[in-house]
């Protein structure tokens, strides 16, 4: 493990709100998942539950992760060797066709692939009990975006990410992928009406704040030490209607050069950076 990634990581743990005295539902029916069972084919004629996280970064914050279902864990000799002192799982050894054959198409897996469940996502109020702003995606559907916008959430401190459930990708192993570890660093907040969402958000003086090409400049020193959330709409469609109406109000990131947007991850990470930005 890199020296910056374990910095992070120790970072975002020590945020963590105390565990709840009782598991979740989820975990309560499944039970603990150890090295013990993580080798276990699945019983023929089932299809196996889960997916597949593949990627050194990805895995490794999968199994640190406590609230996450281990499954299976596949990996190459060399790679395996890295994880070898997993507290959570040992990998079973196979060969690289295997991992190339479970993996997205021209997916870097790096020799390791985890078979896991997903978490288990949040409430708003949950959520909220990290410190940080709250990043929303309105219709945002790329699962590499999404994941490059969780890496820019952990990067600077977001205590989660809020998206529409029924028009946002579910968790997959491309978006962990993109992540680097931050999927199981930053929670995914799935609502089914995002609009009743930010207005939650606004009962919990929240400042909601969107994105948008033709709003004002957006100046984190400006908000004092109000909490805020930014809103992100897809490329091209931006925000719609009744997002808009819910917002507070309307910002853009300063662009002094000749392009008029950015890609949707690059503008979470500027505007974040803006938020995060050290005032004088």
């Amino acid at each position: 493990m890199s020296i910056a990634y374990r910095r992070l990581y120790d970072f975002f743990m020590s945020r963590r709100p105390s565990p709840r005295s009782a598991p979740s539902s989820r975990h309560a029916d499944k039970g603990p998942h150890r090295s013990g069972n993580a080798d276990r084919p699945p019983r023929s004629g089932k299809p196996a539950s889960g997916y597949w996280i593949y990627g050194h970064h990805a895995v490794e914050a999968a199994l640190n992760n406590p609230d996450r279902v281990i499954l299976e864990f596949l990996a190459t000799q060399e790679a395996g060797a890295a994880f070898s002192q997993s507290s959570r799982a040992r990998p079973q050894t196979v060969d690289r066709e295997r991992l190339d054959r479970l993996c997205e198409r021209d997916a870097v897996h790096q020799g390791v692939c985890l078979r896991v469940e997903p978490l288990e996502p949040p409430t708003i109020h949950e959520a909220l009990e990290r410190p940080g702003p709250m990043l929303v995606l309105d219709q945002v559907t790329d699962p590499r975006n999404i994941g490059a916008i969780l890496r820019s959430a952990a990067a600077f401190g977001a205590c989660g990410l809020l998206v529409q459930d029924r028009n946002t990708p579910q968790e997959s192993g491309a978006m962990a992928k993109a992540a680097s570890g931050a999927l199981d660093l930053v929670p995914i907040i799935r609502e089914v009406n995002l609009s009743r969402a930010l207005a939650t958000l606004q009962s919990q003086d929240v400042w909601v704040v969107g994105l948008d090409a033709g709003g004002t400049r957006l100046d984190g020193a400006s908000f004092g030490k109000r909490r805020v959330a930014l809103v992100l709409g897809a490329e091209g469609a931006g925000l719609r209607r009744l997002t808009r109406e819910t917002c507070d109000e309307i910002s853009s990131v300063y662009m002094p050069g000749n392009m008029e947007s950015l890609n949707v991850s690059n503008a979470a990470a500027v505007a974040l950076y803006e938020l995060a930005r050290p005032t004088e």
